[in-house]
């Protein structure tokens, strides 16, 4: 097997007057590992149908390989796609799900049963294959309909939330046997996501969508680091979006520094009131109210290692001041504070 790159140019795709996808431009390398991230209803998963060929663009053209494949069916384009449900037939054993692609496709008995071994085993299920899928675990089941994807040799794999029916520690398990698999095969992965933690721990490219729009797309370190919107940085989480006397800036939650008692509000500092604070463990997440802050900026949160927080603990009810350094204020792009809102500088607690 062998990774296609996938290139869209100015795609939309729109249901009567709604615009689900509206004019989007990506390019994924061939054999890259890429997540569509955002949240429901931001166009992701629509983008990954019209790859599959599932979805017919409005507008725009689909590029797979060296291919224009807009107008082919999905058998054509050398693609396999794995659904959010698995939809394993459940009256056939395993062998029998992952054997029935080729199956269709008129390859013989022996040859399509053989194959169908092979897949089992890469996704060490080999195990299992006379079983039926309620005989199955949801972690099972997901890996057979992993196999039953790869047995027609993909250029491009398509994952449609493959992880979210299972509990979050068959959810690290499963990611690790992505990478694993995406990493041996060196195919193209695309997985459609609305976790941050699944889009970072697995993908070379994040791509961040919104409204049916692509709001960022990098490695994840670029993406988390460097956001480029208000966006982006709230969404992905890890930052505070504060008003500077030069537009809106991204601030890292663990770059906040509380000291008791609310100071006067400088370009590099806030008074704040403590709302909550949760334990974490490692760590204890504090999350505060701006005194006088503009609204689109008066939540903010900070972490403390748990040792530093019993050292001088916060309560609920506490004034504080926020400080940061100036390196630690990021620009964003695409934000301005409203107009009639109060520079930082110009807000007092």
């Amino acid at each position: 097997m062998h990774g296609a790159s996938v290139e869209l140019m100015s795609v939309s795709k729109r249901y009567g007057t709604a615009v689900a996808v509206d004019a989007v431009d990506l390019k994924i390398p061939g054999g890259a590992y890429c997540c569509l991230l955002g949240p429901s209803g931001c166009g992701k998963t629509t983008t990954l149908r019209m790859i599959a060929g599932h979805e017919t663009a409005s507008d725009g053209s689909l590029l797979i390989g060296p291919r224009e494949v807009g107008h082919l069916p999905p058998a054509a384009r050398g693609t396999a796609m794995m659904f959010q449900s698995y939809a394993l037939f459940p009256h056939l054993n395993c062998l029998d799900n992952v054997a029935f692609g080729p199956r269709m496709r008129g390859v013989d008995k022996a040859t399509r049963q053989r194959k169908a071994r092979e897949m089992l085993a890469l996704v060490r299920m080999e195990g299992f294959a006379h079983r039926l899928p309620a005989q199955l675990s949801g972690g099972q089941q997901q890996r057979v309909a992993l196999a039953r994807a790869l047995v027609t040799e993909p250029s491009v794999l398509l994952l449609d939330e493959p992880l979210s029916a299972l509990d979050p520690f068959l959810r690290i398990q499963v990611r690790a046997e992505l990478k694993r698999l995406q990493a041996e095969l060196g195919i193209t992965f695309i997985h459609v996501t609305h976790s941050q933690e699944e889009a970072m721990a697995l993908s070379d490219l994040v791509v961040v969508m919104n409204h049916g729009r692509i709001e960022q797309a990098g490695t994840p370190r670029e993406v988390f680091s460097r956001p480029d919107t208000a966006f982006v940085a709230r969404f992905i989480g890890g930052h505070n979006v504060i008003a500077t006397p030069g537009g809106l800036a991204a601030v890292r939650v663990d770059r906040m520094r509380l000291l008791h008692g609310a100071g006067p509000a400088t370009p590099l500092s806030l008074g704040a009131r403590v709302e909550t604070v949760e334990y974490q463990g490692s760590f204890v997440q504090l999350r505060l109210r701006a005194l006088d802050a503009v609204p689109s900026t008066a939540e903010l949160f900070a972490v403390m290692p748990d040792d530093a927080f019993a050292a001088r603990p916060f309560a609920v009810g506490d004034t504080v001041t926020a400080r940061w350094e100036a390196g630690d204020a990021h620009p964003l792009r695409d934000a301005q504070p409203p107009a009639d809102a109060p520079a930082l500088e110009e807000l007092t607690p």
